[in-house]
């Protein structure tokens, strides 16, 4: 492999690296903010290949490996959901999972609002990503 080949592939796998998550142990917690995905994503395609649907039960999370089942709790009214980590974000310091309208529904989020959550990981995911053709 040329030096050329060999630099656009690290550079690749640099870049990609984000896709990539570490391992989670199964009674993992963490605690932060909770924001919600906007409706104009509905019918993309998230990180892990599959579509983003504003009604179904998934989130965002920066590390967690795709698949991973989680449950998280509104520190504000214990109500709580049990999400699949399908995409990555959320970007904005601070704030720990993006939530669908579902879910966020479902744990009395209002649309815009952000909230404080607590996530427990449940059933680690194996990280596949889904191609898309």
């Amino acid at each position: 492999m040329n030096k050329f080949r060999a630099t656009l592939v690290l550079a690749l796998f640099a870049s990609a690296s984000h896709l990539i998550a570490a391992p989670v142990d199964d009674d993992q917690k963490q605690s932060g903010l909770a924001a919600v995905y906007s409706n104009r994503l509905n019918g993309r395609h998230t990180a892990s290949g599959q579509l983003y649907h504003a009604s179904a039960m998934t989130a965002a999370h920066q590390t967690l490996p795709f698949g991973t089942k989680i449950r998280v709790t509104n520190l504000n009214n214990h109500k709580t959901a049990v999400l699949l980590i399908n995409d990555r974000g959320p970007v904005q310091s601070g704030r720990i999972l993006d939530l669908t309208p579902a879910a966020a529904h479902k744990l009395g989020i209002h649309k815009k609002g952000l909230t404080h959550v607590e996530l427990e990981v449940i059933e680690p995911g194996t990280g596949k990503i889904f191609h898309h053709g």
